[in-house]
């Protein structure tokens, strides 16, 4: 029906309103084309359907100020109505964490030694290995962590041999999870993951958990590399 249509597409359009505020989080009033464009630097949504949604508030403001109480002059097809609505829902609802192929996470346990964690990171090729204790995640083990264990025990004079036989434990620091990782949970949207890195800069990668607890199993692991894997599922 034409007139369910206008309604329809109008409560789309305040839906869609509504997030494009909510992402933006900038003071003052925009109007609905300047929040779309302001929001597709950084939203892969909205950049997708950018010229879609100025054309959509060009007819919202036909529908709204030719409207009377008697009739709806302007009625949207059902092809721009269905096209509205689908955006609203991708908003309202986005992609979460948990429809990510899962990666093979690769680990260690706690009392196996520097040297053969360094043994699993070079064949691995992962950067980040979680340290286990038991079934429960201990610490992540990374290069940077690393590498700051060989210069401290070198400043002192140390020899390499007595890092290599350390258990990966004694070389963990809990600040780095706080620092250097985001833990997220399966339910969250795709988009904070790539917020995240774009918030810290010394991020190494986000941690994927059940409920986003440290401390539970790890469903996977995302690091700067895996962005253009993500904004292209978000585009996609």
């Amino acid at each position: 029906m034409p007139q369910e249509n206008a309604l329809q597409f109008i409560s789309a359009y305040n839906i869609i309103d509504a997030r494009l505020r909510a992402i933006y989080r900038g003071k003052g009033s925009l109007n609905f084309s300047d929040l779309v464009r302001r929001c597709a630097d950084h939203e892969p949504i909205v950049r997708r359907y950018e010229d879609d949604l100025i054309f959509c508030a060009k007819l919202r403001n036909v529908i709204v100020h030719t409207t009377t109480t008697e009739r709806i002059v302007a009625e949207p097809c059902d092809e721009i109505t269905q096209l509205i609505t689908h955006i609203a829902e991708l908003l309202s609802t986005p992609p979460k964490l948990r429809e990510l192929k899962e990666k093979q996470v690769t680990g260690i346990s706690a009392k196996q030694t520097v040297e053969e964690a360094l043994i699993k990171i070079a064949k691995s090729d992962y950067s980040n290995l979680p340290v286990y204790r038991g079934e429960k995640p201990l610490g992540m083990l990374n290069n940077r962590r690393l590498v700051r264990a060989i210069g401290q025990l070198l400043s002192q004079g140390g020899a390499m041999e007595e890092l290599l036989s350390l258990p990966c434990e004694d070389i963990l620091r809990e600040e780095d999870i706080l620092r250097y990782y985001r833990i997220l949970g399966k339910e969250a949207p795709i988009q904070e993951a790539v917020d995240a890195f774009r918030d810290n800069r010394k991020l190494l990668a986000v941690i994927v958990t059940p409920r986003g607890n440290w401390g539970e199993p790890i469903l996977n692991i995302l690091t700067s590399a895996d962005i253009p894997r993500l904004l292209k599922y978000l585009e996609d």
